[in-house]
Parts: C-alpha cells; sequence; structure tokens
C-alpha cells in the first residue's frame, strides 16, 4: 500500500495553529506510518516544535521571501520534491489552492467550495453555516476525517523539552506557595476585548485581594510607558519575546486571564488553566474559539447587555458596562481555590507515599 504522504496547510494565527495540533495527533493515530508535515507561517512555527507527531515543518513566508510568483513556484518546486499525496487546506486561499495543484498533490481538500477549488479538482468538507455550532479543532478535525481519520478528540497540544522546562524555572520562578497570574491584556482586535486601563485596575485588585500573587504581563509590542502606574515589585512586565520564549512563561503560570486570543489556546494546550471573556456572537463564541482541555472560567456579557450595547462589530467592543473587573477576579478566585486544594493534596503525606 503507498505511503501517505500528508500535507497540513494552516497559513494563519497563532491560537489557530494550536488548534490544528489534535489533526496532527490524529493523523499520526490513524496513519502511523504516514509522512506529515506542515505548512505555517514564520512567526507560528514555534508552536509545532517538538511535536512528535510532524515530521517537517514547511514555512510560507508570503509576505517576504515567497511573496509574487517567484516566491509562488519556489514553494510549488519545494513541495513537489516531497512528493505529497495529500493536501488538508484549514484555511481556504487561492494561493495554496493553486500551489498544491501545479506541485502535483493528488488529494486535495478544501473547506467549502469556491471557483478556485472547482477549478482546480479539490475535494472538499462543508460547515453547514455553522449550524449546529462546532469548535473550530473539531471543524478542523472533519479534513482528517475525509480522508479516514475517526476520532473526535480535539484537545490541543504544545511539547517542550526536558530542557525547555528547566529554562522556564528560571524566566518564572516560584517560591513557596507564590501564584503566578499571568495577564494578556492584547488581542490584536482578532476579538472584544477590555481597554488597557481596565486590565491595570484588575491588576491592582489582584494584588489587594490575594497576597501571594506575582503577575507576568505580556506586552508584546505595547510600550512599558502604558503600565507605569504599576510600579510594584510583585509585577513584571514580557517584553516582545519570541514566540516559544511566550510558551515557556504561560507554562509556569498557575492562571492566565484574557479576553480569546492565542495566548489563551496556548495556555490550554499546556493544561494551564485561564479565565477568558468572550463575546456570545457565533463568530467569536467560546463554542467556537473556547479553551480546551484545561481548567477554564468563561465569562460572558449579560444577554440584556449585548442586546442594548452591542457595537456590531465584536472587534471593536470592549465589554464596557458588561464585563467589570469584579467578574474577572471571582473567576479567578474560583480557578486558584481549586488549585490551592490540588497544591495542598499534593503536599500530603498519603499523596506523597502513593509515588
Amino acid at each position: 500500500m503507498k505511503q501517505k504522504r500528508i500535507l497540513v496547510i494552516r497559513p494563519d494565527r497563532v491560537g489557530d495553529v494550536v488548534l490544528a495540533t489534535p489533526l496532527l495527533r490524529e493523523l499520526r493515530k490513524s496513519f502511523p506510518d504516514s509522512f506529515i508535515a506542515v505548512m505555517v507561517r514564520p512567526h507560528t512555527k514555534d508552536i509545532l516544535l517538538n511535536n512528535p507527531n510532524i515530521d517537517e515543518i514547511i514555512i510560507d513566508d508570503f509576505e517576504g521571501e515567497h511573496k509574487g510568483w517567484r516566491g509562488f513556484w519556489k514553494q510549488v518546486f519545494k513541495l513537489r520534491k516531497y512528493k505529497f499525496n495529500i493536501a488538508l487546506h484549514l484555511l481556504p486561499t487561492q494561493r495554496h489552492a493553486w500551489m498544491t495543484f501545479f506541485a502535483g498533490i493528488k488529494t486535495r481538500v478544501n473547506v467549502g467550495i469556491r471557483l478556485y477549488s472547482v477549478l482546480t479538482f479539490m475535494k472538499y468538507v462543508s460547515r453547514n453555516n455553522y449550524i449546529p455550532l462546532r469548535h473550530e479543532a473539531d471543524y478542523s478535525l472533519d479534513l482528517g476525517r475525509k480522508i479516514g481519520v475517526k476520532s473526535s478528540n480535539i484537545e490541543p497540544e504544545i511539547y517542550l523539552t526536558h530542557e525547555e522546562i528547566e529554562q522556564s524555572k528560571k524566566l518564572v520562578p516560584k517560591n513557596g506557595d507564590e501564584i503566578v497570574i499571568g495577564i494578556n491584556p492584547f488581542s490584536g482586535k482578532s476579538a472584544p476585548n477590555w481597554k488597557i486601563e481596565k486590565y491595570i485596575e484588575l491588576v491592582k485588585k489582584i494584588l489587594d485581594e490575594i497576597p501571594e500573587a506575582k503577575i507576568y504581563i505580556n506586552l508584546h509590542n505595547e510600550p512599558e510607558d502604558k503600565f507605569k502606574s504599576l510600579n510594584h515589585n510583585k509585577v513584571n512586565l514580557i517584553r516582545n519575546p519570541p514566540l516559544r520564549e511566550l510558551i515557556l512563561y504561560i507554562s509556569r503560570f498557575d492562571v492566565l486571564i484574557s479576553s480569546s486570543t492565542g495566548a489563551m489556546h496556548i495556555a490550554s494546550a499546556l493544561k494551564i488553566p485561564t479565565v477568558s471573556m468572550f463575546c456570545p456572537l457565533p463568530a467569536c463564541s467560546p463554542q467556537l474559539w473556547g479553551p480546551l482541555g484545561n481548567k477554564h472560567e468563561i465569562i460572558l456579557p449579560p444577554e440584556d447587555y449585548c442586546k442594548k450595547s452591542c457595537p456590531g462589530d465584536p472587534h471593536i467592543c470592549t465589554f464596557d458596562g458588561g464585563i467589570e473587573i469584579d467578574d474577572v477576579l471571582k473567576a479567578t478566585l474560583k480557578i486558584l481555590k481549586t488549585h490551592r486544594t490540588n497544591r495542598k493534596d499534593e503536599n500530603s503525606p498519603s499523596e506523597v507515599n502513593r509515588h
């Protein structure tokens, strides 16, 4: 039987690539002797490092070295060398439809029917207008089901080496009963989110309410002076680290607070608890984009708030008057109560004796 040589294409954001990892795992389980590669953009490759379910990471820098027709044909010839016979397009793009067509990949599966997919003779899976609404990771798994995957396991994964785990302990040291709380206050307008000022007030309240808390704030590319009022020895600013380093930071948090962001999906893949603010609209809903496989608290604004105050564009919504600081603090304390109980159990004599 001819070996399956599978290319999975996911050329978009951090969270989307995290949610592709269940597909990669189930492809490997279903076809253990296959060759599996993933094509991603340069800034998301770190999510897939050390992943045992893939054989190759292929970068498509279509805004840089692979830009334009010259870059396109360079990628076509590169893919031809791998002799792929299956391509799964998790994000429909005309560029990648024609790329895999000219690369001679026999079986190509797209999401939905588009003119270019008809012209390139692609197979497709349908999302049926999102009714009933399922999780993005499950929709991604549909492409695997199209070629024989039977699983419904959609928990994401990120793999750390022993050396990385040791490095993470240096990045985020923990002393005694210290609680490490991560805050990711930026979303790149990919989802509704608080204004920065509200996150700052949340940090101040956490420091008042949780004396053992130590806080790490992911700045992204934002200037530090936005947080200058948080001049506190328990507040640490993470200054635009490489993605793999950010993953190591998140792996040490006892809880991550954010809106619906890539950082939230990284935390869920690492089994780090999350407190997340969501919009109930179908395109932004936790049913479609919520955390998977970790302890989590999801906060939605009241139904009447959305009816009265929805701006029509979820990307400019700030939850003003809908999700308050006390709502997030209450959810955080609920997560930490479970965390403290687990920590106490782990240190009990009976638990030690079982090991």
